[in-house]
């Protein structure tokens, strides 16, 4: 695959591959912001494998009409600033058609808002904030489905797979994706088991390292509730449940998406035992695209994919391609408005359809469980796919 990676001064990043003119005048030029660096990093290198994978695919295949895909990424740094200066750079220095990349919304959002400036579709590989499209613009689409979505169908299997009547739920306050997930979650879960459905709510910040005090005051609760919701990110997650085990806490934990990470495993060990979370995509299902998806990522990288954001990454890349292909162009204005009215994208990760005006795709959920220090499909809620 032909692709451009910039190395700025102050970061760690991977090597420069300049495009010559004639060479430009024969390619189309995705842009791509993952954060391959910080907090955010265990999520989004996993994405990024996944979009190269699939610009690999599409060059093979012959390109769009003989022209190349050239994805040029430019490492976030897990820093919202960052994040929106490698739209920019994308944008005016290197003249991308679209973006694609970011699995949070702390990140996508202000990516998003520059690329909504320039009229520059951007698609979202993994940030699951439903109000994100609306909060930057028509130029804004999200490959993933909705925390609303995911939330629900945690409160469902809460309910009625771990016949939970009460949940516990621990948010970490200083992010937006892990507080629409919380607020979600309560709606639903109360719907089905009532209004003292929550035993108690407690609160953390990104980059804490200690839960001591939420967890001597889970413990003293009494009765104590069915099942803990922990809304985290991937930085937080393994710690918190290795921190809950540790404390003698057995109850079920389940988690949204932001338990997708290696680091669940490799920080909480053992401890893992007893936890559920929602995604994007088991790869033990036996769809077919999945299979072939598996395959071909163990081909490319001598390794299975180990979190969805893998899939995403590679399904929001074919999505843009799938968009510039009914388009009949690479323009930006034209993507746009063929992702606005695309229908029916067989994806890895489920088939994506936009409803006129919406941009945050219906699409089924996962529920994943971890068992004996891996991740094991235990149920799927949504849509059937092909």
């Amino acid at each position: 695959m032909k692709k451009l990676v910039l190395l700025p001064l102050v970061a760690l990043m991977l090597g420069l591959v300049s495009i010559g003119g004639a060479q430009a005048a024969e390619t189309i030029k995705i842009g791509a912001i993952f954060n391959t660096t910080g907090g955010a990093s265990s999520i989004d290198r996993p994405g990024l494998l996944g979009a190269e994978l699939a610009a690999d695919e599409i060059n093979t295949r012959g390109g769009y009409h003989g022209k190349n895909l050239v994805l040029i990424n430019i490492d976030g740094e897990s820093d919202p600033t960052k994040a929106k200066e490698a739209a920019e750079k994308l944008i005016y220095r290197y003249k991308v058609a679209a973006i694609i990349g970011l699995n949070d919304p702390a990140y996508a959002l202000p990516a998003g808002q520059a690329a909504q400036q320039a009229g520059i579709p951007f698609v979202t590989a993994g940030a699951t904030l439903p109000t994100l499209p609306d909060r930057v613009g028509n130029c804004m689409f999200l490959a993933p489905f909705g925390d609303d979505a995911q939330a629900q169908a945690l409160a469902h299997f809460a309910h009625e797979t771990l016949k939970a009547k009460t949940a516990w739920i621990l948010t970490d306050s200083a992010s937006d994706y892990t507080r629409a997930l919380t607020g979600y979650f309560k709606d639903k879960f109360g719907a089905l088991a009532g209004k003292t459905a929550i035993s108690a709510e407690d609160q953390y910040k990104t980059g804490d390292t200690e839960f001591s005090a939420q967890i001597g005051r889970l413990k003293a609760l009494n009765p104590k509730p069915d099942v803990l919701m922990v809304s985290a990110l991937p930085s937080e997650c393994g710690l918190i449940v290795k921190q809950l085990r540790a404390a003698g806490v057995k109850t079920p934990i389940i988690g949204g998406d932001g338990f997708d990470t290696p680091l669940l495993l490799e920080v909480g060990g053992k401890a893992t035992h007893d936890v559920y979370f929602s995604t994007h995509i088991s790869f033990d299902n036996p769809r077919p695209t999945v299979r072939n998806f598996v395959k071909a990522f163990k081909k490319a990288y001598g390794r299975a994919p180990k979190v969805a954001f893998a899939a995403l990454g590679y399904d929001a890349l074919r999505l843009v391609y799938a968009a510039i292909d009914q388009a009949g162009r690479a323009e930006p204005q034209a993507i746009r408005e063929a992702l606005a009215k695309m229908k029916d994208f067989h994806g890895v990760t489920g088939t994506i359809s936009y409803q006129p005006g919406q941009r945050v795709p219906t699409k089924p959920v996962t529920i994943i469980k971890v068992a004996n220090q891996k991740f094991r499909f235990a149920q799927e809620v949504g849509p059937a796919k092909p």
